[in-house]
């Protein structure tokens, strides 16, 4: 059974793997083990060791802190796991897990500065105009 700590290392480790457009076997090559350990270590089914964060925050250029990001000291993780933003607004981790985000991140940065900075103009323009 997953512990809620190794349920979301798993969830960070995803969603940075999908943020640099890597498939669990890229990644799962890149630290040298099977990308069967990647889909276990994601969905929190076996736990990471020290040795291995260390080994994924190298392959993912983050410092191994990422992975305990959101986690606050000497809380214990079931009290985390509870703490949710209104009903209205999807969490910030699922919102990034979500492939047409990590789709449209990609595609915003092919685009040269200037038109980043009016595609950025019009998507806050469009926000102001809806209605609230």
């Amino acid at each position: 059974m997953a512990n809620d700590i190794d349920l979301h290392l798993g969830k960070r480790l995803r969603r940075r793997r999908r943020l640099m457009g890597l498939t669990q076997q890229q990644l799962a090559t890149a630290v040298g083990i099977r990308f069967q350990q990647i889909q276990k270590y994601e969905c929190g089914a076996n736990r990471i060791s020290a040795a291995r964060v260390w080994e994924l925050a190298a392959a993912l250029e983050v410092p191994v802190g990422y992975f305990y990001d959101g986690l606050e000291e000497g809380e214990p993780a079931q009290l985390v796991a509870a703490t949710t933003p209104a009903p209205e607004e999807p969490r910030a981790g699922e919102v990034l897990a979500r492939k047409e985000t990590m789709d449209l991140i990609r595609a915003y940065y092919q685009l040269g500065e200037r038109p980043r900075r009016r595609l950025l103009d019009l998507a806050k323009s469009l926000n102001n105009d809806s209605p609230a």
